[in-house]
């Protein structure tokens, strides 16, 4: 995942960008980005770290202009450790393009043959962003050949972008003095919206957060297939550019990714917290007997609403067990299983006196390698636990996840290929508790009605985009330069009926 955010206004641009950018920071620690249009000229700066790192008072000084758009990276395909894959990535023709993505192109190599072979055009990077951008430009290239660049051409241009690459995209683009573009893709896999403020600026970004806390009110979501295009002046042309436009948001966003004061396609995800909180309960019951449990305490932060609504249907108290540094990075999105690991502990800290003697309940928002759990349950038994139960409020994760989450290798997946009495021996806990696949897509889905259905393909493997075999994920892992060190063999991938694949 990343966050993305475009701004038409008119005034300047780079101050209001870089504060969208710190409230989209949990969406990409690795590099930030910032690039605005004066006239016809772009101004960049972009570099690896974190917003307030990346970002100092003589940068932002050399972003002049009314218009622009920035980026959070977190890395899922490419060189994690590569300054040039920051975004955004321009190229100077046609117009002069710069680019923003969130997502996951599943057919990045095959694009690569075609826009050397074919489209004669040159990618210098392992990123499928800048293979996005490459072939973006070249479908605008054709549709405004020997004409005056107009609404239409753009939406023809996403059109065609549609039909040729696969996976999951939202952008966000400037065409040099046109004005700014946002698109996703036809089942909406990762979220993009679109708000305005008091003053009439235009804002696109990947949460409700980024608009409302930068006094932009939240208008709507960009649609699946949409095309939004922003002239200079502020006018909004939008049209549905895809054939079969299908709403299939990822869930994963409501179960960790996002942040609780967001609201995704119409969903609250705090309340879809809550829900999975509710649906939680129900599981919890059966495996362990309320009067077994102590206390519940919640492993910070994206599991303290379903942790505060199980405890307030079993009746068992709620307790903060655990204080976090937050000036330690997140350790799902860290390269390294290494670094993984150890940064647990420094992340941490647990308060002895919520656990001695006690049966101690954990909630998780979800269970992906195991590292981190292990080590948390160790930590409970450390400072006196007597007994030590783990829920998770999302399934096992089972499957590799190919459309922007940092979960593509079975092999990492502490569920893969096991037993949930095998995961919770593998974890250490006393007894292990799972939310179901389908509680989990009632308990969100419940919250909007015109919902089709969700990217849930890391807990059922079921890839909603229908091009994905085992041989096409270990593909897509060959160009994972410097994502994870440590990795295991990845040979051994595997899907549901997989042999059959």
């Amino acid at each position: 995942m990343c966050g993305i955010v475009g701004v038409v206004s008119t005034t300047p641009v780079n101050q209001l960008i870089y504060d969208a950018l710190l409230l989209l920071q949990h969406r990409g620690q690795d590099a930030a980005g910032i690039v605005t249009q004066q006239g016809r000229k772009f101004f960049m700066h972009k570099a690896k770290g974190m917003v307030r790192d990346v970002f100092r008072t003589r940068n932002m000084r050399a972003l002049p202009g009314s218009v622009g758009l920035g980026q959070v990276r977190y890395p899922t395909a490419g060189n994690a450790y590569s300054e040039e894959e920051a975004q955004p990535f321009y190229v100077n023709a046609p117009f002069g393009l710069v680019l923003v993505h969130n997502g996951n192109l599943t057919n990045a190599q095959t694009l690569r043959t075609e826009l050397f072979q074919t489209d004669h055009r040159h990618t210098n990077t392992d990123s499928d962003s800048e293979v996005l951008l490459n072939v973006f430009a070249h479908e605008l290239e054709r549709a405004t050949a020997g004409v005056p660049l107009r609404p239409e051409n753009v939406f023809d241009a996403v059109r065609a972008v549609h039909k040729r690459i696969k996976g999951s995209y939202a952008v966000i683009a400037m065409i040099a003095g046109h004005g700014l573009l946002a698109f996703r893709d036809p089942h909406g896999i990762r979220p993009l919206a679109i708000g305005r403020s008091a003053d009439g600026n235009v804002m696109v970004g990947s949460e409700s957060v980024a608009l409302e806390g930068t006094s932009h009110v939240f208008e709507r979501n960009v649609e699946p297939g949409e095309a939004v295009f922003i002239t200079l002046d502020g006018t909004v042309h939008a049209a549905q550019c895809a054939e079969n436009p299908q709403l299939n948001p990822c869930i994963f966003e409501f179960v960790y990714l996002a942040r609780p004061d967001s609201v995704l396609d119409g969903i609250s995800v705090y309340q879809a917290r809550l829900n999975l909180g509710e649906a939680l309960a129900k599981r919890v019951v059966s495996t362990v007997p309320p009067s077994e449990i102590d206390v519940i305490i919640p492993i910070p932060e994206s599991s303290r609403p379903s942790a505060t609504q199980l405890a307030h249907l079993l009746g068992v108290p709620y307790r903060e067990g655990f204080v976090k540094n937050r000036y330690v990075g997140r350790t799902f999105i860290m390269p390294g299983q290494g670094v993984r690991k150890k940064s647990v502990r420094q992340k941490l800290n647990v308060i002895a006196s919520e656990f001695k003697g006690r049966n101690v309940l954990l909630v998780d928002d979800s269970i992906v390698r195991g590292t981190t759990s292990r080590e948390i349950v160790q930590m409970a038994r450390d400072a006196g636990a007597r007994n030590v139960y783990l829920a998770s409020a999302a399934p096992p994760v089972r499957y590799p996840n190919v459309y922007g989450i940092d979960m593509p290798t079975s092999s990492e997946l502490v569920a893969h290929g096991r037993t949930v009495e095998e995961i919770r021996q593998a974890i250490g806990c006393d007894a292990l508790i799972y939310q179901d696949v389908d509680g989990m897509k009632r308990a969100i889905g419940s919250l909007n009605k015109s919902i089709v259905g969700f990217d849930a393909s890391c807990f059922d493997g079921t890839y909603v985009t229908g091009d994905i075999t085992a041989e096409d994920i270990a593909r897509l892992n060959e160009g994972r330069v410097g994502v994870e060190e440590n990795e295991e063999d990845t040979s051994r991938l595997a899907l549901p009926n997989a042999q059959d694949a």
